[in-house]
């Protein structure tokens, strides 16, 4: 397939059952599981009637990709955050690097702020280097926060049967930074003063080959990341450097009037 055929692709909200179980399909094929961590259909057409979301992508009427996100809050800063957290998005491997992944988070974007919805996050592998370029750069997200071991030792062969640490991303999607990125702006480089934390390119190959050695360079980088994190820098650009890959931390100020809406 062509990138000339991803115009034809429609991107909608749903909400059907049928659209549901496809959605399982979908998850079942790109996770490469068919066991219980698979999010069951009747528990994705209730996260769509309660206020979360669910976007298909279709092509001819089959789902070739979806985003999934529930309705979430926490109290903080004295008062009562609610935002979108965005468990899943996939795209089955014959539609990927057609843009199909950054039309599905676009319009997530704008049925979010149709609704007064001003923040998604969502949570990835810090050793996915692919997702963390799309998450910072092409989307222009930040990460705050490293969750260790987030899911478990799970089943998935993605997972390579390693501890499931996961950075969260925060969008915040009325801010100039994410309406930039929407434009197809990069983020700005990076000042002197910005902390890096290089992850070898080939990790994926790394996790394949050897587990143990994958084990433990995720052990130092998890420190790296809580460390940076705990002094208030955030992953603001991740720029590849042949043999590593650089995530770029900088000191963050939350866009005006969102002082209660990162951390805890």
């Amino acid at each position: 397939m062509s990138a000339a055929a991803a115009p034809g692709i429609e991107i909608r909200v749903c909400h059907s059952l049928q659209d549901c179980e496809a959605c399982v399909t979908l998850e079942k094929r790109v996770w490469q599981t068919d066991d219980v961590e698979v999010v069951p259909a009747a528990l994705i057409r209730v996260v769509a009637e309660t206020g979360g979301q669910v976007l298909g992508a279709f092509e001819g009427g089959r789902m070739i990709g979806f985003t999934f996100a529930l309705a979430a809050c926490r109290v903080q800063g004295g008062g009562l955050l609610t935002f979108l957290h965005s468990h899943m998005t996939a795209v089955l491997p014959e539609y990927q690097n057609l843009g199909i992944g950054r039309r599905l988070k676009l319009f997530q974007r704008e049925e979010a702020l149709g609704r007064g919805i001003r923040l998604v996050e969502w949570t990835f592998d810090p050793f996915e280097l692919r997702n963390a370029y799309f998450n910072v750069m092409r989307l222009g997200a930040v990460m705050r926060r490293y969750l260790p071991n987030l899911y478990g030792i799970t089943t998935s062969p993605l997972h390579s049967g390693i501890p499931t640490d996961r950075l969260v991303a925060e969008w915040y999607l009325d801010s100039p930074r994410v309406a930039a990125a929407a434009a197809g702006e990069s983020p700005p480089a990076a000042g002197p003063d910005a902390l890096r934390i290089a992850v070898p390119s080939d990790i994926g190959k790394i996790k394949e080959r050897d587990r143990a050695e994958a084990t433990r360079f995720q052990t130092r980088m998890r420190q790296a990341f809580l460390d940076g994190f705990a002094r208030g820098f955030a992953v603001t650009r991740v720029e590849s450097r042949g043999p590593t890959t650089d995530y770029v931390l900088e000191k963050f100020r939350l866009p005006p009037g969102r002082e209660n809406s990162g951390r805890e």
